[in-house]
Parts: C-alpha cells; sequence; structure tokens
C-alpha cells in the first residue's frame, strides 16, 4: 500500500476539486481514506447478506488504488447530491420533430446537470432544405440544431469545475454529413462535442473500389417522388430497412477526403465502425446500436447507460524494476471478480436522471470494467510498449479480467437473477460468448449472466491522476514529466507539475540521475502500428469498446490520418480517434476529464 495515498500536487488537486465530498463550502472529508469510506459503505448498502463483509472487501480493493471506480461513483456515492454514477448515456431515439428534439435537448441537459456524459444520434434528423409532411416547412438540418446543444451546455458548464461531456454522430450516408464533417472549424464551432463519424463497412468498400457514393434519408410518411432513386438502409433508430431517398452521390473518395482533412485541421471526428459494433453486439437480437457515450467507448441503445470502473495494473507488478518481475495473475483475477459486483451493485444505488435510462439500465446491467496504467506497468516489467512481448502480456490480461468477469456475472445471477434483457439462445449465440472457454459457456447456459456486458476500456482521466499519475487507460506514457493544465473553481486555469507514476518509482529507486532505460518510453516514441496492435490485443477480450487516441507528429499529413483510420478498419477495431500533434484540439487535449 502506498505510504502516502496522494503522492503527488496533482493527486491532491484531483481529489480536492472533483471526488471529496464537500457542502456549502465546507469540508466533509479529510482525506481520500474517508473517501474510500464513504463509497465503500455506499456500494454495499444495496447487498441483501453479509453487507459488512463486501464492505470490508469493496473498501480493501479501493485503498491502495488496485480498483479505480468512476469518477461520478466517487463523487455521488454514499452522498445526498442527486448525482448519477453512471458516466454514459446516449439520449433516446431523436424523433424529427420540434417537440422531439426539445425534448431530446431537455433530457440531455439534465443528464449533463446529473453529472454524466451523453451521446447523441442526430442521424434521424431531415436534411437541410428537405421540406415537413405536415407544415411544408424547410429543415434547417441537424447540424443546426447541434448548436442548440452546444450553447445549452456552455450556459451549463459556466462556473463548474467539470466540463460537460457530450459526443454527436451522424451517419456517413446522411445528406449532410459534409456540413458535419466542417462543424469543428470556423465562427460557429461546435467545441464542445465530440464528433463522430458512423461509417458503414459499405462506405469503407466504396473507398476502397473509389465508388459513387449515395447520401440518402428514409422517406417516412413521404410519398415515393416520381422518377426518384430509393434505396433500403438499417437507419438508425430501427432495426429493420428503411426506404430512403437518395438525395445525391458523390465520389466516396472525396468524402473521404474531407473527412480526413477535419480529423488533420481540427482532431475531429473519430470514426465508429458501426456495422461491426452491431454484429458484435452481445445483445444483437434486441438491440440495433447508433450512438456512444463522448468517449466512444460504450456504444449504447436509446436511453441506455454504463457505469465504468478500472484495475490499475501497476499495482499487480511484484518485484518492479527488479531481475524477475511478474505480475500478479492471481490477486489480478481476485480484484477483477469483486470489482465486477461492486460496478453491479451500482445499477441498485444510483440515481438516474430520466426514468426511460433506469428503465433501460436495469433491462441490461452494462458495466464496464476497464484498466489503467498499462504503459506504466509494461515499463516496471522491463517491456517496451507495443513490443510484442507486450502485446502477448496485455492480452494475457484482459483474458484474465473478462474470465474473471464473467465468472462472477454468471455467479451474480445465479445469485440475484441475470438481467432482464437476457435471452438464452441468443445471447450464447453472440460472437463475443462465442469466444469464452467452453466451461464459461456452459455456465451461461445453464444460469444465465447478472450483466448483457462487462468490459470497456476508458480513457480514465482524473481517475489516474487521482492514483498518483499512473498512464491513462491503454495509452501510452504521454511524458515523463511536464506539466498540466487543470481548469478551477472559478473557470481559470493553472499549471501543476508531473511526473508519470512509473518513472518516479524509478528514479527513487536508482536514483534521480538514472538515465532513462530503452522500455521507458513516450507518446510520440510509439508508433502507428506499435499503437493499433496494442488496441487490437486488448479488443479481443473487450465486449463493449476501447477509448484510445492513435497520436501522430505535427508534420502527419491527411493522407497519413487516412492509412491509419483504414488499417484500424482492416484489423477489426470498432472505431478509432486520430490526434495529429498541435492540432485544434490540442489545449482541450490536456485538461482534465474526470470519468
Amino acid at each position: 500500500m502506498y505510504k502516502a495515498p496522494l503522492a503527488t500536487a496533482i493527486a491532491e488537486h484531483v481529489w480536492r476539486t472533483h471526488y471529496r465530498w464537500c457542502e456549502n463550502g465546507h469540508m466533509q472529508e479529510p482525506s481520500v481514506e474517508a473517501t474510500w469510506d464513504r463509497v465503500a459503505l455506499a456500494v454495499s448498502s444495496v447487498e441483501a447478506v453479509h453487507r459488512n463483509e463486501w464492505r470490508e472487501r469493496f473498501r480493501a480493493i479501493l485503498g491502495d488504488f488496485r480498483f479505480l471506480p468512476g469518477g461520478r461513483i466517487l463523487a455521488g456515492a454514499g452522498t445526498p447530491r442527486e448525482l448519477t454514477l453512471f458516466n454514459c448515456f446516449v439520449t433516446g431515439t431523436l424523433e424529427d420533430s420540434i417537440n422531439g428534439i426539445f425534448n431530446a435537448l431537455r433530457e440531455a441537459m439534465l443528464t449533463l446537470q446529473a453529472g454524466a456524459g451523453v451521446g447523441v444520434d442526430f442521424s434521424t434528423l431531415r436534411p437541410a432544405g428537405a421540406a415537413a409532411v405536415r407544415t411544408g416547412s424547410l429543415a434547417s438540418g441537424p447540424v443546426s440544431f447541434m448548436q442548440l446543444w452546444e450553447r445549452a451546455n456552455a450556459l451549463l458548464e459556466a462556473g463548474n469545475v467539470r466540463r460537460g461531456a457530450m459526443m454527436a454522430s451522424l451517419r456517413c450516408d446522411h445528406p449532410d454529413i459534409e456540413a458535419f464533417l466542417r462543424a469543428r472549424t470556423g465562427a460557429s464551432a461546435l467545441t464542445h462535442f465530440k464528433l463522430t463519424v458512423l461509417l458503414t463497412d459499405d462506405f469503407m468498400h466504396a473507398v476502397e473500389d473509389d465508388s459513387p457514393w449515395p447520401l440518402v434519408f428514409p422517406l417516412g410518411a413521404h410519398p415515393v417522388p416520381a422518377e426518384a432513386e430509393v434505396c433500403e438502409r438499417v437507419w438508425s433508430g430501427s432495426s429493420t430497412p428503411q426506404l430512403c431517398l437518395v438525395h445525391r452521390r458523390i465520389p466516396a473518395r472525396v468524402l473521404w477526403a474531407q473527412l480526413l482533412d477535419a480529423a488533420h485541421t481540427a482532431a475531429a471526428p473519430g470514426v465508429l465502425f458501426i456495422d461491426r459494433i452491431n454484429r458484435a453486439n452481445n445483445l444483437w437480437y434486441c438491440e440495433q446500436l447508433s450512438s456512444a457515450n463522448p468517449c466512444r467507448e460504450v456504444a449504447l441503445p436509446p436511453h441506455g447507460a454504463c457505469n465504468l470502473g478500472s484495475l490499475n495494473l501497476t499495482r499487480f507488478v511484484q518485484h518492479p524494476f527488479g531481475e524477475h518481475p511478474v505480475v500478479d495473475f492471481a490477486g489480478l483475477r481476485a480484484v477483477a471478480a469483486v470489482a465486477t459486483r461492486f460496478l453491479d451493485n451500482v445499477h441498485d444505488l444510483s440515481p438516474f436522471p430520466l426514468k426511460a435510462q433506469q428503465k433501460a439500465a436495469h433491462a441490461t446491467r452494462r458495466i464496464g470494467l476497464g484498466v489503467t496504467g498499462l504503459a506504466d506497468m509494461l515499463a516496471m516489467v522491463g517491456l517496451r510498449y507495443g513490443s510484442p512481448a507486450s502485446l502477448e502480456l496485455a492480452r494475457q490480461i484482459m483474458r484474465v479480467i473478462r474470465d474473471a468477469a464473467y465468472r462472477t456475472s454468471v455467479d451474480l445471477a445465479e445469485e440475484k437473477g441475470p438481467f432482464a434483457a437476457f435471452d438464452r439462445l441468443r445471447y450464447i449465440a453472440s460472437p463475443f460468448v462465442l469466444g469464452l472457454s467452453h466451461e464459461l459457456q456452459d455456465a451461461l447456459a445453464l444460469h444465465g449472466t447478472r450483466n448483457s456486458h462487462l468490459l470497456a476500456i476508458a480513457p480514465t482521466g482524473s481517475i489516474s491522476l487521482l492514483a498518483n499519475n499512473v498512464s491513462s487507460g491503454i495509452e501510452p506514457v504521454l511524458a515523463l514529466q511536464g506539466h498540466y493544465r487543470c481548469r478551477q473553481a472559478d473557470g481559470q486555469f493553472s499549471l501543476l507539475e508531473v511526473e508519470d507514476d512509473a518513472w518516479r518509482q524509478y528514479r527513487a529507486l536508482k536514483g534521480v540521475q538514472a538515465l532513462r532505460p530503452a522500455y521507458f518510453v513516450s507518446a510520440a516514441e510509439v508508433g502507428v502500428e506499435e499503437q493499433l496492435r496494442m488496441t487490437e490485443a486488448i479488443q479481443s477480450c473487450v465486449d463493449n469498446g476501447i477509448a484510445k487516441t492513435v497520436r501522430l507528429p505535427a508534420d502527419a499529413s491527411p493522407e497519413d490520418i487516412g492509412r491509419t483510420l483504414q488499417r484500424a478498419w482492416s484489423l477489426g477495431l470498432k472505431g478509432c480517434a486520430v490526434y495529429r500533434e498541435g492540432s485544434r484540439d490540442d489545449a482541450d487535449a490536456q485538461l482534465p476529464q474526470p470519468n
């Protein structure tokens, strides 16, 4: 256990700013240990039996930073605040009407006010210039309505330390996709949104083949115009093919180039390979996914929700930096099991901003158990991030966590019942479940599972800073030493010195003048292929998704970004975000983003 739980100034800042319970400016928790006590007591309170035993077990995995719950849990569990304990939400299907749009805006703002992030798929809104059936008025298009969310969020977050996290998505075949790709630049730039394009397999093939690409929209109640071209698409908000009007065609590579130029200039949009996401969904039989949380690691159905937590891999290394360092797989397996139960309990403890969200969340009981500190852990065992040995170790670690989480969820289903939408025959036929061991598949068939999805790799943001600045999520170490821009309660920013946790430990062991070993690498020294291969290795054992930003040097071209996205698709990833050093989002990338 750490002798000084908050050993750095940045950890102290994060705890005081985001996670310590204060009321009316008066301190309620004198130390992070009191925060752990509060959270463990609250999460164990939903246990029907052995409550004290579970409180002690939850407290034990929190106390030495082995398990880091999502920031919403740390900030809200056991307090009188009306905060949700869930990080991840998406809105309901956006109805293409004034009532529907403003109701969705209201729901999104209530969700943000409760402390969560929210994803919004705008693909169901008519393109600019399309006529309404009832009034005959012309639509202004989805990008114009995104401005409403933009302004509302700016007002809501004014004076708050925590930034409102929103994600806007649009299909690659929506007629307004080109306007969406320009939405990050100009005087009316959408700076409060993370932007995401939903890329289909057909579009990726059209780019490869240099084919024309149809931009379409469902006809709905409209009659088919004379001599119009129509096609069928499984559109956002529906699980069955819809008759769509082809508005126009554009060369697929022209649209692709626009996407790459936008990503090159403004570090946005990211992409989700939406067909692959739906094929891989454990609930393929009852959900059609078209949106995700703002960091894109959890694709969710309308009004869906997911809570998060991460295992701090640095705490499972025995004899770090020694001659024979090893990973404590037995300890990792045991903590993963307790953490799975912890996150499942959050479903029964958390308030929800909307009844529809509570209903959707309880129907599936999604959780997102992930990892942080991967890069630091690799350095501690003497492996360079991205090397073949590091990929194999990362895959082995995620396999252990996956199996422990699924085994625990089966046991919970036997004890408390499976999630409401569980369909025995169809669930066990999902591709991810078919990749589990025969023993686990047999147990799932016999008892069911408590949670439809169990694993997600979040970017971790502030919770990694809280653990004394371990490397974030599965990202390479950003820098061994540097400064971090911290947003204060008054909205101003300050700079704090930061040092990577593994590097600090190494220098404490070897001396401050010790030379940097070859296995200590920063993000700028890790190649694109190495980053993508690491994501691929971990994705193979993750049923939700992964938040991983591929970092490119400042001189990277749009074509380099294109090759990165195409490689991500060919490797079977569910999505990809690319950040070119020095691009528009550079300042935002340095801000603490609590998870």
